[in-house]
């Protein structure tokens, strides 16, 4: 039997979901980073920035899985590849969302190229899929995602990235529910190969801007350690990523005042 703060928990974000109001960011470490990574180049950049993929130099894969407030309903599953090819890199990605009789569901084509020697530039395509359990079938839109990533220097990397810019979303009996537009402007300080400090703003058009700041740094070669804050409302993430061959396996946590813990797990390899 559920508790009643996971029936309240479904509840509310069930009203949520009809008004399509997310983009779900994936990947562990991104998560440990209070996803303040817009500038950071990896396999899961096909969610956060498809500018930075233009740096990844072989076939790359990864699956990952978030329980949000540890509710099985709001249970998150992605995957995404990289593949360097057409003189930049295709990326594919896609999750879904929720667990049972509503489901929410993306799928994202991108391409990225790197325009100078410092920088590069991405234009994602997007579908979203939704199936509300008062439906028969399910309702979906396209959209678009664009962005650019700027090396401002050996140690510096800036970049910014833009969601939904025409503003587009599914139309419900209740009216048309549009996803927001979602700014994200930010960058981080490499300061050596052991260590980086990113700090990212988001905003879009209907909250307020949100500050975001992530710290990772290596306890050994393998083994990475990461923190992130974010806010407003303040949330506190965690997590570590180990490395053997060409495997990686990251683990996060973030924590949520008033909604608790929410764990997630990710797996990424490259050939």
């Amino acid at each position: 039997m559920k508790r009643p703060a996971q029936i309240l928990i479904i509840l509310t974000f069930s009203f949520m979901s009809l008004t399509a109001r997310e983009n779900y960011p994936a990947g562990a470490r991104a998560t440990a980073l209070s996803n303040a990574i817009v500038s950071v180049s990896d396999v899961w950049s096909t969610f956060h920035n498809q500018a930075t993929l233009a740096n990844i130099e072989n076939f790359s894969a990864g699956i990952f899985y978030e329980s949000r407030y540890l509710v099985d309903e709001l249970s998150l599953a992605a995957g995404t590849i990289s593949l360097p090819a057409l003189s930049g890199t295709l990326g594919l990605s896609f999750y879904q969302f929720g667990y049972g009789t509503y489901k929410e569901s993306k799928v994202g084509f991108g391409y990225s190229k790197q325009l100078s020697k410092r920088m590069s530039a991405a234009l994602q395509l997007d579908y979203f899929l939704y199936r509300f359990p008062e439906n028969d079938g399910a309702k979906g839109f396209p959209t678009f995602e664009a962005g650019v990533s700027y090396q401002a220097t050996d140690q510096l990397t800036l970049a910014l990235h833009i969601f939904n810019p025409v503003h587009n979303g599914i139309k419900t009996r209740y009216g048309k529910q549009k996803l927001p537009v979602i700014f994200r402007l930010g960058g981080h300080y490499q300061f050596s190969d052991r260590s980086l400090i990113a700090l990212e703003v988001e905003k879009n058009n209907d909250q307020n801007a949100m500050l975001k700041t992530g710290i990772e740094f290596y306890l050994v070669d393998n083994l990475a350690l990461r923190f992130g804050v974010s806010g407003r409302p303040v949330q506190f993430s965690s997590g570590l990523g180990y490395s053997f061959g060409r495997i990686t396996t990251d683990i996060a946590f973030s924590y949520h005042g008033n909604l608790g813990l929410t764990p997630s797990v990710s797996v990424n390899f490259k050939l």
